[in-house]
């Protein structure tokens, strides 16, 4: 097996937060004896992603995901634990390792707000040292995928959500990184913005064999891009696998949808069979649970005048909230598909 993109075994970041009680007598007692508590961020993360790997880095807000995004790109210090990069450790900063990485945070601008991106993109330049010619190159070739064309000309304040999303992504991969972290990407993009932003990325992976860490709350860029997802929250990892597996390990329902022929207004109560999700003429959705599903279809075959009959999983969004609502002690085991 080849050596590992991204390694990261045991990795733990512990914040010290400061805290007191309410009140004038607990402010004065604070300025000379402050109280800590340890708030565990990251606890003790493990996992390998191989080179052209993109992965899905799933959690619900405050699970961890940035935070660790952030020592992978050596913003953070990590309190225990092994962490290497490329070769590198990220902690380290050194240029050889910055100019191979990149991190885009659908939140945050990289561009000068008051000039044109096409002058940041000049700064980025100078910044990674990039030839002159290498760089038109390059830059000219992303701002065609983006379809940004006279946009790079606008202040950066004066373009729109979407095309301002276009023109970050630009600029983080002018050096050509070997190594992606994408932190919401397409975060308060319309659905068409969504799927070019979503093959841009997918694009360059194919064309750099980049590797991808990607976290989102949308399971649209999940589904489209990532093989593999990466479950964590509370700062500990619950799922290590593909979407199927996943779907597979956490989901107890299934859904039934079926299709009968016209029966002249004698539909039996389809409560007997699950509960009814919705119902049209001639089609009803169930939802059952899945150890019931094979005994409920052959039911339903035998009573009713069945022309069509699909079993489904449930939404990836449901199956994703289910994880994060299981009981704690259901969750102190972390799941890795073979």
């Amino acid at each position: 097996m080849a050596t590992p993109a991204i390694h990261v075994k045991d990795l733990t970041k512990i914040y010290k937060v400061p805290e007191r009680e309410a009140g004038l007598k607990a402010a004065v007692v604070s300025l000379f004896k402050r109280k800590h508590k340890e708030v565990r961020a990251v606890d003790g993360i493990s996992f390998d992603i191989q080179p052209g790997e993109i992965v899905g880095f799933l959690g619900p807000n405050g699970a961890g995901k940035t935070t660790t995004l952030k020592m992978l790109a050596g913003l953070l210090y990590p309190t225990s634990g092994e962490l290497n990069v490329l070769g590198h450790l990220p902690e380290k900063r050194h240029p050889d390792f910055l100019r191979q990485i990149t991190l885009v945070m659908g939140q945050r601008s990289q561009l000068n707000w008051d000039i044109p991106a096409i002058d940041s993109y000049d700064l980025y330049r100078a910044i990674y040292g990039i030839p002159m010619q290498e760089f038109k190159s390059i830059r000219d070739e992303m701002i065609e995928i983006m379809q940004l064309g006279d946009l790079v000309n606008k202040p950066v304040r004066n373009l729109s959500l979407g095309e301002r999303m276009k023109a970050e992504a630009v600029g983080a991969l002018l050096h050509r990184p070997r190594v992606l972290y994408l932190d919401e990407p397409t975060i308060g993009l319309d659905v068409t913005m969504q799927r070019r932003i979503r093959r841009f990325i997918q694009e360059y992976n194919q064309r750099y064999e980049a590797t991808v860490l990607l976290t989102s709350h949308y399971m649209a860029d999940v589904q489209a891009l990532c093989k593999r997802v990466i479950v964590i929250h509370h700062g500990t990892i619950l799922y290590d696998g593909d979407l199927a597996g996943l779907v597979e390990r956490f989901s107890a329902m299934k859904t039934l949808v079926v299709t009968t022929s016209d029966m002249n207004g004698s539909q039996p109560d389809m409560t007997t069979y699950g509960s009814v999700i919705s119902a049209e003429p001639n089609r009803i959705a169930l939802r059952v649970s899945k150890q019931e599903a094979p005994q409920v279809t052959t039911r339903l075959l035998a009573d009713l005048p069945v022309t069509d009959l699909t079993v489904e999983d449930p939404p990836i969004e449901e199956v994703i909230e289910s994880v994060f609502e299981m009981p704690n002690k259901e969750k102190d085991e972390p799941v890795e598909a073979a």
